[in-house]
């Protein structure tokens, strides 16, 4: 794994990784990281889900992810458009609500609730 650093707009992040748009998926994660709870929404349809995560794209990314293995402010490891990421990221969270689903694990308690207090803190980077 090599360690790459990604950076959109205000959000950087350095992580090692497979390969850069690994290391560029992994900075969406902790950016929409927080936007899980649409999908534990019942209420919400496909395109809500998605209106909702553009609309959070738009207020706090910029238009690409740089990836570098050299450091932030570069991208010769490559550019990433955000709105691909992002469709990539909203599949991959919309499955993974699905696998729950079918695997009869209750969409609005995946996690306890003594986890869930863990979770909720901002880990160290």
């Amino acid at each position: 794994m090599s360690k790459f650093y990604a950076t959109c707009g205000s959000h950087t992040l350095v992580v090692a990784t497979a390969d850069a748009q690994q290391a560029a998926m992994r900075l969406m994660d902790e950016v929409l990281g927080a936007h899980i709870w649409i999908y534990e929404d019942e209420t919400l349809g496909e395109q809500q889900r998605r209106d909702h995560l553009v609309l959070e794209a738009l207020l706090h990314l910029a238009p690409s992810v740089s990836v570098s293995e050299i450091g932030n402010g570069r991208s010769d490891a490559g550019e990433f458009g955000v709105p691909e990421l992002l469709e990539q990221w909203h599949q991959l969270m919309t499955a993974v609500s699905r696998m729950f689903v079918a695997a009869g694990i209750d969409a609005e308690r995946v996690l306890p609730k003594q986890i869930e207090a863990w979770v909720g803190r901002p880990l160290p980077r």
